[in-house]
């Protein structure tokens, strides 16, 4: 899985082309084909952060249920947690991360991507 963002991308790119320029080269179509092509496959910068129980239920629930679902039960279940506490209170993070279907836990930075279905 790439976890390069985009902005990591484009400057690997501005990178290569000042190294480029410095050595009296230059950087040609070919290779920016590829940093688009990079660019393109890059995840989005300032991905959500969400606690990894938060992310948990978000991938359990992303090809079983709807999002509005899902909040509807965070806010009306019949056990209120901490964890549905977390995604009533930020409701635009974890639809971001649903959209998404990528984000970064909080607590170890990893980032989760959640696999296309098949």
């Amino acid at each position: 899985m790439m976890t390069e963002t985009k902005r990591e991308v484009l400057v690997d790119a501005v990178d290569a082309l000042a190294d480029a320029q410095a050595s009296g080269g230059n950087v040609g179509h070919q290779d920016a084909n590829l940093f688009m092509a990079e660019y393109d496959n890059a995840l989005p910068d300032n991905l959500p952060v969400i606690p990894q129980t938060v992310g948990e239920i978000l991938r359990s629930a992303h090809g079983q249920d709807n999002l509005l679902g899902v909040l509807e039960t965070a806010k009306y279940g019949y056990k209120v947690s901490e964890t549905l506490a977390w995604i009533i209170a930020n409701q635009n993070t974890f639809a971001r991360a649903w959209l998404l279907g990528v984000w970064s836990v909080e607590e170890t930075g990893e980032i989760v991507k959640l696999e296309a279905e098949k």
